[in-house]
C-alpha cells in the first residue's frame, strides 16, 4: 500500500509518501517568519500553507519516485489544530482523493504522534505506554492496539511545550521556547533553583501552571525592573525549570509502569526532541526493563509521515471513510476509551 500523507495543523506544511513501512519521502516546510511575532499567527499560517502545498505535493511524489496514479490512499490531518491551517491541508487532500478516486482517511493529529514510533525500524510492541508531549498536549496513554487507546492522564492546565514557550518568553529567551530552553539548560545548573513539581496524588494527570508561576515569582524577586539577567542566570533558570518538567513527566510514567504490565514504552510529540527528556525516558525504560522506542527528531515535530502511517494502520484495521460526508470531522478521537478499573490490561 502506498499512502500520501498531508499535515497542516499549525506552522509546518508537510507531505509524505509511505509504502508499507518505508518512508519514501517526508518533506517539511517550516514557517520561520512567526519568530518575528513571538508565536504563530493563525491567518499568516493559513496563507503560507496555501502558497506551498501544491508544489510540496509534487516534490514529495518526485522524491518518492511515484505519481498520483501509484497512490492507493490519501490521509490528512483533520484536527486538532488551527482551524484555518487545518482546512488548507484537509480540503486539498480530500479534493485530490475525490478527483483521483482514491481512498481518503481523515487523521487525528494526536493519533499520528501516538503511533509515530512505528515509523522506526525497531517498532513498539503492544500493550504500549505512551507519553505524548507537545506544545498543545500532554498525555499519558496505554495503547492496546491501533484502535484501542486508554487515556490515563492529561494536563489540567498548561501543556509541557506551552510551559517551555511561556517560560522562555518570561526570561527573555524568545520564541520558540523549547529549543532555546534546552540550549541554555545545557550550560546551567539544574539543581540551582528548587522549582516545585506538582504531584496530583493518586492521579496520572499533569500540572505545569504552578511551575510557570514559580519561575515568574523567582524572576520578579531576583531581578526587579531594570535589573539585567546575566547569561549564567538564564542558564540556571532554564536548567532548573527543565529539570522540574522532566521529573514531573517521568514521575507519572513510573507510576503507570508500577501499575500496568506493558511490553514497551514510547515518547512522542514535539517535546520528545528535548535531549534531557529523551535521556531520562530511556533510563526509566532500562530501570523497568522495558523496550523503549523514541522517534527520530524528524518525526517528533509535526510531520506528514506520521499522518500517512496512521492512515495506513486504520485502513489495515478495516476502517473506512466516505468522501460524501460534508461535515468537517470531529477533532476528538473515537479510539480513546476510559481507563480500566483494574490495575492491569
Amino acid at each position: 500500500m502506498i499512502v500520501l500523507g498531508i499535515e497542516s495543523s499549525c506552522d509546518e506544511t508537510s507531505v509524505a509518501v509511505l509504502k508499507d513501512d518505508a518512508v519514501l519521502a517526508n518533506l517539511i516546510s517550516s514557517q520561520d517568519f512567526h519568530i518575528n511575532f513571538g508565536g504563530v499567527v493563525p491567518e499568516l499560517s493559513s496563507r503560507a500553507h496555501i502558497q506551498i502545498i501544491t508544489s510540496l505535493v509534487k516534490e514529495a511524489l518526485a522524491t518518492a519516485g511515484c505519481t498520483l496514479d501509484d497512490i492507493d490512499a490519501i490521509g490528512a490531518t483533520a484536527g486538532p489544530g488551527l482551524i484555518g491551517a487545518l482546512l488548507v491541508g484537509y480540503t486539498f487532500a480530500r479534493g485530490l482523493a475525490f478527483a483521483r478516486k482514491k481512498k481518503f482517511v481523515p487523521v487525528n493529529h494526536i493519533e499520528g504522534h501516538i503511533f509515530s514510533g512505528f515509523l522506526m525500524e525497531e517498532k513498539p510492541e503492544f500493550p504500549l505506554l505512551v507519553l505524548a508531549v507537545s506544545g498543545g498536549h500532554t498525555l499519558l496513554l496505554l495503547v492496546k492496539s491501533f484502535t484501542e487507546i486508554i487515556k490515563l492522564g492529561s494536563t489540567i492546565d498548561d501543556a509541557a511545550g506551552e510551559a517551555f514557550d511561556k517560560v522562555a518568553k518570561m526570561i527573555g529567551l524568545g520564541y520558540p521556547g523549547g529549543p532555546k530552553i534546552q540550549v541554555a539548560a545545557e550550560k546551567g545548573d539544574s539543581h540551582k533553583i528548587p522549582f516545585p513539581i506538582a504531584d496530583l496524588k493518586g492521579k496520572y494527570d499533569f500540572s505545569f501552571s504552578g511551575l510557570k508561576t514559580s519561575v515568574l515569582r523567582y524572576v520578579q524577586k531576583e531581578f526587579p525592573k531594570e535589573t539585567p539577567i546575566l547569561e549564567k542566570d538564564f542558564n540556571d533558570i532554564a536548567a532548573s525549570f527543565q529539570f522540574a518538567v522532566v521529573k514531573a513527566l517521568l514521575k507519572k510514567c513510573e507510576l503507570a509502569l508500577r501499575t500496568y504490565d506493558v511490553s514497551s514504552m514510547s515518547l512522542v510529540g514535539g517535546v520528545a526532541a528535548n535531549s534531557a527528556l529523551r535521556t531520562s525516558f530511556l533510563q526509566l525504560g532500562e530501570k523497568y526493563k522495558k523496550k523503549v522506542v523514541i522517534p527520530d527528531l524528524e518525526y517528533c515535530g509535526d510531520n506528514a509521515a506520521m499522518i500517512a502511517s496512521r492512515a495506513q494502520s486504520l485502513l489495515n484495521a478495516g476502517e473506512s471513510f466516505s468522501l460524501e460526508t460534508d461535515a468537517f470531522p470531529n477533532f476528538s478521537s473515537k479510539y480513546f476509551i476510559n481507563p480500566p478499573l483494574a490495575n492491569s490490561l
